[in-house]
């Protein structure tokens, strides 16, 4: 017999005269009587028709010697707390439905090496319109058994797969495997799957992540300033917040972001994508923040990141070479320097902005060099970037030989106004520049419209200039030269 038949729970109490359809899971992961499961390993369940979590119950996963309960999931109550890499009071969420499959995610060391266990639920813990889950109790309906032994310490390549055939499951697992404070060059291969996780980690130096495809090996995850507030210092160091409420007073590490990549050096990012799956309208919800040091040597290649309000932050020195950044408001900020080489960004909400760049006087701040800027179909009138130069009279935004679609309006650039009674700032200092600025069919834009506190690069007379820019180590400093940097392999 098919050991899903034995699986009581995922079936609805069926008789031949109902007319209701049958509630089952068709796949299991890890599948029921799996043997060397990661710990970390994520508990998934996919249905043929969509669920929604009922109004009570439990699912519960027992050592399957004991019997005892090692964890506890709560459907009345999916969101619990934890420390991710080290950083306290992240909220998270214990049982999360995507489309048809619902992932149960175990607390933090709830499961470990050399164990056998089984996972048991109430009645009702799931439903779809017509139907609620019966309970299930068997030991056998779904036990498996995690791995005997970690990777051995000091190994210099990891393997992450969401079907639990490397070392890890989950990225932050594979991150929390390296030591702080490592530079030992360390390189996390993640293969093709959808990883549904919050990562964070800092102090660790000499990280690459790769994906086995770009558009295949997925990160994804709903976290955004309603889920996971707190104020934000670019540059803090992670000191231990004494209760739950002080990331919500400031001057604490951002928790909001997807990925965060905090005072790291020498990380590498590369072919994969960086989905926040948060919906329009559920403000700042960060695919990725990097925040490092003016120092940091970042690199990010071949990566596409999605999202809608602040899809990418960036405080530090970092290199983006081909990568696809799509967003509506705001969508690529913070201090940099950051030079961005062959990239797209995609505009999804019309009469918006691109950037928002707060770089001070002692560094450069955003520069696009042959890169393009285009929108959704529709999408018009929207802002190159928007800055209050009364807070950030130095902000930088530099285009030099860009590709501009109909999406960028004719002034391109916004100045907003300082506050009633503020101020107004000056813009003497202000970098809104272009150079060769180019439509989609090639032609040179009109800028005669441009906002005039910007200005318009010409050749022969800003040709030093002009050559500077196109030159990363002129952006980012510290005579780094990124172009030369290999990208490991997988």
């Amino acid at each position: 017999m098919p050991r899903f038949l034995l699986l009581v729970f995922f079936m609805a109490v069926a008789h031949a005269t109902s007319a209701r359809a049958s509630f089952f899971a068709t796949h299991l992961s890890p599948a029921s009587g799996s043997t060397s499961v990661n710990p970390d390993t994520p508990l998934r369940l996919t249905f043929l028709a969509a669920p929604v979590l009922g109004a009570a119950g439990q699912f519960r996963i027992h050592d399957a010697v004991t019997h005892a309960i090692v964890a506890t999931l709560d459907v009345a109550a999916p969101v619990a707390t934890k420390t991710i890499g080290g950083l306290d009071y992240y909220n998270y969420h214990t049982v999360l439905i995507t489309e048809h499959e619902v992932t149960l995610f175990p607390p933090p060391g709830a499961l470990t090496y050399g164990q056998h266990y089984y996972v048991t639920a109430d009645a009702g813990v799931l439903k779809t319109s017509n139907e609620t889950s019966a309970a299930f109790e068997s030991p056998s309906a779904w036990c498996f058994t995690t791995k005997s032994a970690p990777p051995a310490a000091g190994a210099s390549r990891l393997v992450v797969a969401a079907d639990g055939s490397g070392d890890f499951s989950t990225v932050q697992a594979a991150l929390d495997y390296i030591p702080e404070g490592n530079t030992a060059p360390v390189t996390i291969f993640v293969r093709k799957g959808t990883y549904r996780e919050i990562i964070f980690f800092t102090d660790k130096h000499g990280v690459s992540i790769l994906g086995e495809d770009r558009r295949g090996t997925i990160l994804a995850y709903p976290n955004n300033a309603k889920f996971n507030g707190s104020g934000g210092n670019p540059f803090a160091g992670r000191t231990p917040n004494p209760s739950a409420e002080a990331p919500k007073r400031g001057g604490s590490i951002y928790r909001r972001g997807m990925f965060l990549a905090h005072r790291v050096n020498d990380f590498t990012l590369a072919n994969l994508t960086l989905h926040n799956t948060t919906p329009l309208g559920g403000t700042q919800a960060e695919a990725l923040i990097i925040n490092g040091t003016t120092t940091a040597r970042t690199i990010i290649k071949d990566v596409d990141f999605a999202s809608f309000q602040d899809t990418i932050q960036i405080n530090g020195q970092a290199y983006l070479s081909n990568c696809f950044i799509e967003g509506d408001v705001d969508f690529m900020w913070g201090t940099g320097p950051s030079f961005f080489e062959s990239c797209t960004a995609r505009s999804l909400r019309s009469g918006a902005y691109f950037t928002q760049v707060r770089n001070s006087v002692t560094n450069h701040g955003f520069v696009f060099v042959r890169c393009t800027f285009e929108g959704a179909p529709g999408v018009t009138d929207n802002f190159l970037s928007r800055i209050e130069p009364h807070r950030f009279p130095h902000s930088e935004v530099v285009l030099v030989d860009c590709v501009l679609g109909p999406v960028v309006g004719a002034v391109g650039w916004q100045l907003q106004p300082a506050p009633a009674g503020k101020p107004p700032g000056v813009t003497a200092d202000l970098q809104f520049w272009e150079h060769n600025s180019r439509t989609l069919t090639g032609e040179p834009v009109e800028v005669s419209g441009r906002h005039p506190a910007s200005r318009q690069l010409q050749a022969p007379s800003d040709d030093t200039l002009i050559s500077d820019y196109r030159n990363p180590t002129f952006v980012l400093g510290s005579n780094w030269q990124p172009r030369r940097a290999p990208i490991f392999q997988p």
